[in-house]
């Protein structure tokens, strides 16, 4: 599984608009990814975040202590996995979670091999 699937353009005009800030860039590398989960995200009224599959913990959390802190809106392209802490986290959170109804196909024309959810903390 890649930690670098780019978000399909359909899903990111659904979500985003010019005032959407995305801290986990599809072109990030290590370095960068990890000073954006070190940075405050109070500046954007809109956040949209497609973190890495192999671990979206650290960016769930951040996204939900932002959104508390600062009412920001989030939303974040994850894979749909109920068994998972940070799937609990984002049900505690009040998330509103939003299937798509077939798999993501990530530019490619094979689906993903899981589904994913946009989850959404208002």
């Amino acid at each position: 599984m890649s930690d670098k699937y780019q978000t399909d353009k359909w899903v990111l005009d659904l979500v985003c608009d010019e005032n959407t800030w995305d801290p986990c860039p599809i072109n990030w590398n290590k370095d960068l990814h990890a000073c954006s989960l070190v940075i405050e995200w109070d500046s954007a009224d809109n956040i949209f975040i497609n973190p890495p599959y192999s671990n979206p913990l650290p960016w769930v959390q951040k996204a939900i202590e932002t959104n508390h802190n600062y009412g920001t809106r989030i939303v974040m392209l994850l894979k749909h996995d109920t068994s998972t802490t940070w799937y609990k986290l984002l049900h505690q959170a009040d998330a509103k979670i939003l299937m798509f109804g077939s798999r993501l196909k990530h530019r490619t024309r094979k689906g993903a091999a899981f589904p994913s959810i946009l989850a959404v903390l208002p």
